[in-house]
């Protein structure tokens, strides 16, 4: 580890150790308890807020940096134990803000926060990035109740540096190990929320998706998340990728859960622009078990192991028995979508970048891409031991936003990913929402070789049309969660979260987590000589 960043994690460790009051973590359970539930010990008097601050953290001190050493929680608030007497306090006089009220959760580490902690992207560039602003969505989080306990672990740079990065990995933070299988990847830029709250470290966790960061750790981490429409969550105040694909989203261990953090998300921020429509609802409130009744759903089934392959064919006739009518459909070929998504995301990387560095503290001395390659340069031994930039690299030789190259990949992608592509599929089905294997099992962490994936992935084409993908988990392959992914046109957050509750709450498919050293292979390793 780069020897400036071990004061950060020294203070992390004693934040952790002195808030965490053994006697008071003995009498709290946090393990696998749900924003529900949590609440309802609240409600009744049988712990509060600060009791269940001190719990989560006695429980990060005790796995994230010692025993199983997940590495998911980069940053600890240390104004949390303030903010949780505050809200008991509010309690206590009569006012409870809703479901959120005194409920702990972790920011992913490219969401700003007004509290005494640097938002870094898991870069030393940003180490002194302490900007003293909240990000709108964590306004949001914090206007419902929720107390922000500290933030996560990620991919550094949202895993945008580089096409041969290892998933889960950050200057600053080291390596985060997924729960399931120790040496197996934790998956995405949202890494540590996955890796965080499958652990049980906080009830829920915001991360962040331009293709794959919340759906990916989510579905790989036994969690349920959702990545949104573009322009329901403000993306102002987030280290950006692209403005076009960015977003926050939920991450919980229910559907139930991801749908109260998103009623708080949602709201219009007249900072970004894109979220004027942003209209606030309570989503928990039309969750029904009847909602796959008469539902059509379109199937899209994807080369796989026949593993994954299995698990599948288990949720569908899960589908099937809720009531659910599918109708198998094949995807367009879609020819050149990838290649254009990455001219887009390239060029808006050093436009949204550039833009978003100027806004930073005096103490930031990257001021710009070029900077941050610049920085990156100087500080190799501690930013690239494993791989390097080419993708910044080639961002910053982009011609900017008004370069024709740039504007005819943004138009042919969305027109593939949204009209000829979700859009035709839903049509031709005449269905509502879709269905598909979010990703694979988790493959092993490389710092060799980096991430090794060739599976199914369901995350490009709402990405890139900016429509909502939520993955729900469908069990184990081999002793790693997979997760099933519901998808819906722009603004069909309902669709999915009521067709994920009533297929979770039949499935009960999720399993906690088990930190084994490695994942179950079974039998045959040895042979039989």
């Amino acid at each position: 580890m780069h020897r400036s960043v071990l004061p950060r994690m020294a203070a992390l460790a004693a934040l952790a150790l002195g808030f965490a009051d053994p006697a008071a973590a003995r009498t709290v359970q946090v393990e696998e308890r749900s924003i529900d539930e949590v609440q309802a010990a609240m409600t009744t008097g049988g712990t509060t807020s600060v009791d269940l601050v001190r719990a989560y953290l006695a429980r990060i001190a005790a796995m994230d940096r010692k025993g199983p050493t997940l590495r998911s929680v980069i940053a600890i608030n240390p104004d949390a134990i303030a903010q949780a007497r505050m809200l008991d306090a509010e309690r206590k006089a009569g006012r409870v803000r809703g479901p959120l009220h005194g409920v702990p959760i972790l920011i992913k580490d490219n969401v700003e926060t007004a509290d005494r902690m640097a938002t870094t992207a898991g870069s030393l560039a940003l180490k002194n990035n302490v900007t003293g602003r909240d990000a709108p969505v964590v306004a949001e989080l914090r206007r419902a109740g929720a107390v922000i306990l500290g933030k996560t672990n990620l991919s550094e740079w949202a895993n945008i540096r580089s096409t041969r990065s290892m998933s889960g990995w950050s200057a600053i933070g080291g390596l985060v190990r997924n729960p399931y299988a120790l040496d197996r990847t934790a998956c995405g830029s949202s890494s540590g929320s996955g890796a965080a709250v499958a652990a049980s470290f906080a009830a829920a966790a915001v991360g962040t998706e331009t293709d794959g960061s919340v759906v990916c750790p989510a579905s790989i981490n036994g969690l349920v998340g959702l990545k949104p429409s573009i322009g329901l969550v403000s993306r102002r105040h987030i280290v950006p990728i692209s403005h076009s694909q960015d977003t926050a989203g939920p991450m919980a261990r229910s559907v139930r859960d991801v749908a109260v953090m998103l009623s708080a998300m949602v709201a219009p921020d007249p900072g970004d622009p894109v979220t004027a429509g942003a209209v606030r609802r309570d989503y928990a409130a039309g969750l029904s078990t009847s909602a796959l009744s008469g539902l059509r759903v379109a199937v899209v089934r994807p080369a796989m192991t026949p593993d994954l392959a299995a698990r599948f064919e288990a949720a569908l006739a899960v589908l099937r028995g809720a009531g659910a009518v599918l109708v198998d459909v094949t995807p367009p070929e879609a020819k050149g979508l990838g290649e254009a998504e990455f001219t887009v995301l390239k060029t808006e990387l050093k436009a949204d970048l550039n833009a978003y560095l100027a806004t930073t503290p005096a103490a930031v001395t990257t001021r710009t891409l070029d900077q941050v390659i610049a920085f990156n340069r100087d500080h190799r031994a501690a930013e690239m031991p494993f791989f390097d930039q080419e993708t910044f690299e080639a961002a910053a030789a982009t011609k900017g936003l008004d370069d024709p190259a740039y504007k005819r990949a943004r138009a042919m992608a969305l027109r593939q990913a949204g009209a000829e592509g979700i859009d035709a599929m839903l049509k031709t089905a005449n269905a509502t929402v879709l269905v598909e294997p979010s990703y694979g099992a988790a493959w092993p962490s490389d710092p060799v070789h980096g991430d090794q994936y060739g599976g199914p992935s369901s995350s490009e084409w709402p990405a890139v049309a900016g429509y909502p993908n939520l993955t729900v988990p469908m069990g184990l392959v081999r002793g790693l969660p997979v997760g099933l992914s519901f998808i819906a046109g722009r603004l069909g957050e309902a669709t999915v979260l009521g067709a994920g509750y009533a297929y979770e709450q039949r499935a009960r498919a999720r399993v906690a987590p088990r930190y084994r050293a490695t994942a179950d292979a079974g039998p045959g390793l040895d042979g039989t000589f």
